[in-house]
C-alpha cells in the first residue's frame, strides 16, 4: 500500500508542476524561435568589438535572451571572439547565456512568480557585465590565446551561424535537412519570403529546442517531484536559519552538475518547498547552469586559466550576493513560491481541461521531437554503415569516409559548431555529425591533425574512430 500510495503522489506532482509549466515554456520556446530567425546577425560583431566596459554590457543583454546551454555557448563565443568580439565582452555572453533565456523567464515566472523573473535576468546580468570587467582588467595574458583559438578555425564559415560572413556548402551543415538551421539567423536567399523564415523559426522552437532541452527539463521534473514526495519536510527546514550555509551546499552540488536553465527551476522550486531558502534558490538558478565541470575544462581551454577562474568567481560571488540580498533585503513574501507544489497539493484530478491540454501538446511536441532525433541518428548511421559495407562509387572516383568520436556535445548547438569547424578543414568535401553516439562522418581526403585543432579550438575532444569507412 505504501508503495502505491508514493507513485500516487510522485504522479500527481509530476503532472502538477508540468501543468504549471507548459504554456509558458511553450511560449517561451515560441519568442525563443522568433528570436533566433528575425534578430540580424551582424548585431553581435557590431556591438561587441571594442575592448571597453559598454562591449560588456552590450554583451550580456544580448546573451540573456538566447537559449543556449553551457556547452553549446562555448562554440559561439568562439566565433564572437573570431568576429573581433573583445574578451572581456565574450566572458561575459558565457556568463550571461546559460543561466537565462526567454524559455526560462517565462518558466520561472510560472513556477516561482514575478519577483524571481525579474531579479534572475537581472542577477545574469550584474554577474556578466562584472565578469566582463574582471576579464578585461585581470586576464590580459589570456586575450592572445583566446584570439588564437578562435583565429584557428578562421576558414570554418558556414552561412548558417550568428555570425559567419561567407557561404558554404551546405553539405557542411545538417545532414536531414535540405538547408542550414544552425545559426541565429538564416542568410535568406533572394525571394525568401516571411512565412519560409517562420517556418524555421517554428522549426527551430519546437524541434531542436525541444531536443536540446527537453531531456534536461524531463529529469529536472522527474527529480523535483522525487524531492517533493521522498524528502522530510524537516531536513531543509532545519537549516533555513543558516542562509549562508544553504548557498554554500547548494553551490557543492551545483557546481559539479549539469542542470539548463529551465530544468533547474522545478528542482529549486521543490526544494524551496522543503524548505531552503529564497537566496540559496537563487545560487542554484545561476550557478547549476552557467558552471559545470564539462564546461570549466572547455573555458579553461579556450579562453585561458585566468579567465576560467575569474568566470567562476564572479558567478560564485554575483549568485551569493543576489541570494543574500533576496534573503536579508527584500520582503521575503515576494519569494513565497505560490506552486501547488510548494502548496503539497498534488493532484491530477484537479487539474482542469486547459491543464490537460497544455500537458498533451507539450508531450506530443517532446515525442515528435526526439523521434526526429532517433530517425535521423539511425538514418545517419544506416547510410554510413551500409556504405562502409557495399561501397559507393560516384562519378568513378571512391570518397573516403572518415568516423571520427567528439566528446563534449550537448545540444545542437555544439552539434552545429563541430560541423562548421569540420567544414572548414582543408579536403573536406562533407561533414555530418551524430550527436546521440558523438560520432563525425568526414568525406574526403584531409589531415586529421588539422580536424583535430579545428574541433579543439572550439572546445571538444576528437579521436579517430575504431572503424573507419569508404563509400
Amino acid at each position: 500500500m505504501y508503495i502505491l500510495s508514493f507513485i500516487e503522489d510522485y504522479w500527481d506532482a509530476l503532472l502538477s508542476m508540468t501543468a504549471e509549466m507548459a504554456p509558458y515554456l511553450l511560449l517561451g520556446f515560441f519568442f525563443a524561435g522568433l528570436l533566433r530567425a528575425f534578430v540580424p546577425k551582424n548585431i553581435y560583431r557590431r556591438h561587441l568589438a571594442p575592448r571597453n566596459m559598454k562591449s560588456v554590457v552590450k554583451a550580456a543583454l544580448l546573451g540573456i535572451p538566447l537559449p543556449l546551454c553551457s556547452c553549446g555557448v562555448i562554440p559561439t563565443s568562439v566565433g564572437l571572439r573570431r568576429e573581433g568580439a573583445s574578451h572581456g565582452a565574450c566572458t561575459s555572453f558565457l556568463i550571461a547565456t546559460p543561466q537565462t533565456g526567454v524559455d526560462s523567464i517565462a518558466a520561472t515566472y510560472s513556477l516561482m512568480g514575478l519577483p524571481f523573473a525579474v531579479v534572475r535576468p537581472i542577477a545574469a546580468l550584474f554577474t556578466a557585465m562584472f565578469g566582463g570587467w574582471l576579464v578585461n582588467r585581470y586576464a590580459r595574458d589570456d586575450e592572445q590565446l583566446s584570439a588564437e583559438q578562435a583565429n584557428h578555425d578562421e576558414n570554418s564559415q558556414c552561412g548558417c551561424g550568428h555570425h559567419h560572413d561567407h557561404d558554404h556548402d551546405h553539405d557542411h551543415c545538417h545532414s536531414d535537412h535540405d538547408h542550414c538551421h544552425s545559426g541565429h539567423h538564416h542568410e535568406a536567399a533572394d525571394g525568401e519570403d516571411w512565412w519560409h523564415r517562420f517556418a524555421d523559426a517554428m522549426r527551430y522552437a519546437f524541434v531542436e529546442m525541444l531536443q536540446d532541452v527537453g531531456k534536461w527539463l524531463v529529469v529536472g521534473l522527474l527529480i523535483a517531484a522525487l524531492i517533493t514526495v521522498a524528502v522530510p519536510n524537516e531536513w531543509l527546514a532545519a537549516l533555513h536559519d543558516y542562509k549562508l550555509l544553504n548557498m554554500i551546499i547548494v553551490l557543492a552540488v551545483a557546481i559539479p552538475m549539469y542542470v539548463c536553465a529551465t530544468g533547474s527551476i522545478p528542482i529549486a522550486v521543490s526544494l524551496m518547498a522543503k524548505g531552503l531558502t529564497p537566496g540559496a534558490a537563487l545560487v542554484l538558478l545561476m550557478a547549476g547552469p552557467a558552471v559545470n565541470s564539462a564546461s570549466m575544462l572547455v573555458i579553461g581551454k579556450v579562453f585561458g586559466r585566468r579567465t576560467l577562474w575569474l568566470y567562476v568567481a564572479s558567478i560564485v560571488v554575483g549568485a551569493m550576493l543576489f541570494g543574500l540580498g533576496i534573503d536579508y533585503l527584500l520582503p521575503q513574501e515576494w519569494f513565497r513560491v505560490g506552486s501547488v507544489m510548494a502548496g503539497g497539493e498534488h493532484c491530477a484530478h484537479c487539474l482542469g481541461a486547459w491543464d490537460w491540454i497544455w500537458i498533451g501538446l507539450l508531450a506530443v511536441l517532446m515525442v515528435n521531437a526526439f523521434c526526429r532525433q532517433l530517425h535521423s541518428s539511425l538514418s545517419l548511421r544506416h547510410r554510413h554503415n551500409d556504405h562502409a559495407g557495399h561501397g559507393h562509387h560516384d562519378g568513378g572516383g571512391t570518397a573516403h569516409v572518415s568516423q571520427y568520436k567528439v566528446t563534449g556535445m550537448t545540444c545542437n548547438h555544439c552539434r552545429m559548431g563541430v560541423e562548421r569547424a569540420i567544414g572548414g578543414v582543408a579536403g573536406v568535401e562533407q561533414v555530418s555529425v551524430d550527436l546521440a553516439t558523438g560520432t563525425a562522418y568526414v568525406t574526403g581526403a584531409h589531415d586529421p591533425s588539422a580536424l583535430a585543432a579545428a574541433v579543439e579550438a572550439i572546445g571538444f575532444e576528437v579521436a579517430p574512430a575504431d572503424t573507419p569507412a569508404q563509400r
